[in-house]
């Protein structure tokens, strides 16, 4: 398997050889990933209409509190297998994944069966509307129905990412967004479902992506393999889950709140269309995320075995390297952002209010792209090496300690483009304290090298 190279070639190989190395897989599979929510989008936009986007756009908050669940599992259980694969505990990483089975079957169940008895409610507090109700419903029901399936594929996801194999995870992720991309125009146009035939598209999507996982995890040759002896709950491997996934959890719900109060100030200040432009410009952002994502991910493996290695000088040139490539990708995002919004929101809709509100709402939020890269690869770079409170500091800080504030206070003073320039003010300031948090620690490292780097680069 892929993971037993680790130990050798993380310590040793090219930086930038072991980065694109890394990198490269996670990327396409993240880019896939935001592409695979672009996708609906784009066909709900223009086979339902600009109300249809906007009710589409109500649902992330939501999507946002299931991928919170998801990710308590899916994270918590990739770094607790990755440990025991480490220590060579193979039966014990074993049960780890008929525990990710069953965690995810418990809750993605759960979840659906109480969000769908109060669904209404719930889409009506996240900014609906009553012209905007009835396609958010659509899509959420069939979604909710499809929920477990959904947490079953990401948390299998995870676990090949850390069993050593991100291809096979990249491949699942593109199976889902191609069959997803020709299931779209079937459902909506060819059926005649509208909203709901993209949600139908999603879910069936997911199920073909998972069936593919199960076959690759049923293979006996495979360390990791679905056998009917870990099917059982264990305390403590759910408690290590749980543990180590809370980090991101608190992260998507701390998302989940802002982006509440976003659609609520958008709603106020703008209409319904207004939370249809922030769903368009959410879609386009982070298709550049899930790259510098895709980058962390590959940075990840390679900071935190070097600084558990006491190779200083390659934890600094592997994040060097990733910060820089970064950076390129916010600043691709902000030319586009800035000089060619109207080509880029025109594949979402054609209809001119709707446009020209995501066009001007791209250009604020992305006037301080440039920055974000380097404060998202700053902040997993804390977490590489084991400086989990400072990374989730600087996450929760842009959400809950800038970014809510400026939504609250900004829209009273200047109304839309209140709600718009929240996003660049929180950027700017948690891109000032992250900077000042990682030369804290470049100069720590620099005056006690002796603490720290034990080997030569």
């Amino acid at each position: 398997m892929e993971s037993n190279a680790i130990p050798t070639t993380l310590g040793s190989e090219s930086i930038g050889k072991l980065l694109k190395s890394y990198a490269i897989p996670a990327i396409i599979a993240m880019t896939a990933q935001s592409l695979y929510n672009m996708v609906d989008s784009i066909f709900i936009g223009h086979g339902v209409g600009p109300l249809a986007i906007s009710g589409l756009a109500i649902t992330f908050p939501l999507m946002n509190l299931a991928g919170a669940f998801g990710s308590l599992v899916g994270v918590g259980a990739s770094s607790l297998i990755s440990i025991k694969l480490g220590q060579k505990d193979y039966e014990t990483a074993r049960k780890v994944l008929g525990n990710v089975l069953l965690l995810n079957i418990v809750i993605g169940l759960s979840f659906s069966v109480i969000t769908l008895a109060f669904l209404d409610p719930i889409i009506m507090f996240f900014g609906a509307s009553a012209d905007t109700l009835p396609y958010a419903r659509d899509y959420m029901e069939i979604i909710l129905i499809g929920n477990m399936i959904t947490h079953i594929y990401l948390g299998l996801n995870a676990v090949l990412r850390a069993s050593g194999n991100p291809k096979a995870s990249m491949i699942a992720t593109i199976i889902a967004v191609l069959f997803n991309t020709v299931l779209d125009p079937v459902f909506i146009y060819g059926f005649h479902l509208g909203i709901r035939g993209a949600a139908y598209a999603t879910v069936l999507a997911q199920i073909i992506a998972l069936l593919w996982q199960l076959k690759f995890f049923t293979k006996g040759n495979q360390l990791l393999c679905i056998t009917r002896d870990i099917f059982h709950f264990n305390r403590r491997i759910i408690g290590g889950i749980i543990g180590i996934g809370l980090s991101p959890f608190l992260m998507n719900m701390a998302s989940c709140l802002v982006v509440t109060f976003m659609n609520q100030g958008l709603k106020t200040y703008g209409g319904d269309l207004a939370i249809g432009a922030f769903g368009i410009v959410n879609r386009i952002s982070f298709l550049f995320l899930m790259v510098v994502m895709g980058l962390n991910q590959g940075m990840q493996p390679i900071a935190g075995y070097n600084y558990g290695a006491g190779k200083i000088e390659r934890v600094k040139k592997v994040f060097r390297l990733t910060a820089l490539c970064a950076t390129i990708v916010t600043s691709i995002g902000f030319l586009i952002g800035e000089f060619t919004p109207r080509l880029i929101v025109r594949l979402f809709t054609d209809d001119n209010e709707l446009l020209n509100l995501a066009v001007y709402g791209m250009r604020v939020v992305m006037c301080t792209f440039p920055l974000v890269g380097v404060q998202i690869v700053i902040s997993n770079l804390f977490q590489s090496i084991g400086m989990a409170k400072k990374s989730i500091f600087l996450s929760l800080s842009r959400q809950l300690i800038f970014l809510l504030p400026s939504v609250l206070i900004l829209p009273h003073w200047f109304g839309i483009t209140g709600v718009w320039t929240s996003m660049p003010v929180s950027d700017t300031a948690a891109s000032i304290i992250s900077t000042i948090m990682i030369l804290q620690l470049f100069n720590k490292w620099n005056k006690h090298p002796e603490q720290y780097n034990n080997q030569a680069l």
